[in-house]
């Protein structure tokens, strides 16, 4: 059986914050669709370049900013995320890694699909400091930074029954998720309303599955515990 320390996540705040979320997602798109977004996103990955079009400060900053842009990367993002599976079952909550898991993977999918249906193209007004393919809008690190990192947050969060946790861990990976996605506009691979879009869907999508996943979470759980339960004994006669 799986324990019940936890204490889920408040449907009447998920949902409304996911709402929240992919309305300014909606609204960025509709932005960009028209072109109404351009100057902004001009204006905003030439602001901090100097005349070579190269970020401004010192030598060292570009490192660390890589290493930021890294933690949203499929390696190390996909790394944290098979930890956090495997530390939850460790505890022995199973609907929550099972919720976690069904998150992550389902965010994929969404940011997948979106990437597909506005195909935008990469900006090329200023030098790609890091390696990036595919289509430009929303951005596949923050989306997905977001997603794992957030739903995380509120997975280990639920263990706790105290706000201060909660609000604690859901922060941090909300200001560590934005530093991924600035890394990306930084780098010069993403328009900056690629990255917010992409911040706002992931952290929308996490806060949603969160709140729509739960029963089905707790159904993949129960059938977790019912095969590692040992047969009972057939009766004597």
């Amino acid at each position: 059986m799986t324990h019940s320390m936890h204490r889920p996540m408040n449907r009447r705040v998920l949902i409304p914050a996911a709402a929240l979320c992919w309305l300014g997602v909606a609204a960025i798109a509709i932005a960009v669709h028209g072109g109404n977004a351009d100057a902004l996103d001009r204006a905003g990955l030439l602001f901090w370049r100097g005349d070579t079009m190269q970020p401004l400060g010192p030598k060292g900053l570009l490192e660390a900013v890589r290493d930021v842009t890294a933690l949203g990367g499929v390696f190390l993002r996909n790394l944290f995320a098979i930890g956090a599976v495997a530390a939850l079952l460790f505890l022995r909550q199973r609907r929550d890694a099972a919720l976690f898991a069904l998150t992550v993977m389902s965010g994929w999918l969404v940011n997948s699909g979106l990437k597909a249906l506005v195909g935008r193209a990469r900006p090329e007004i200023v030098p790609h400091l890091t390696e990036a393919g595919g289509n430009s809008f929303p951005s596949g690190h923050s989306f997905n930074a977001a997603v794992v990192y957030i739903a995380m947050a509120l997975a280990f969060a639920a263990m706790s029954n105290r706000s201060s946790v909660h609000r604690t861990l859901v922060g941090a990976a909300i200001v560590g998720t934005l530093a991924i996605a600035w890394s990306r506009v930084w780098l010069g691979v993403h328009w900056p309303s690629d990255a917010i879009a992409g911040w706002l869907g992931g952290a929308g999508w996490a806060f949603l599955a969160c709140a729509l996943f739960q029963r089905p979470a707790q159904l993949a759980a129960e059938a977790i515990s019912d095969l590692d339960s040992p047969p009972e004994p057939s009766p004597k006669h």
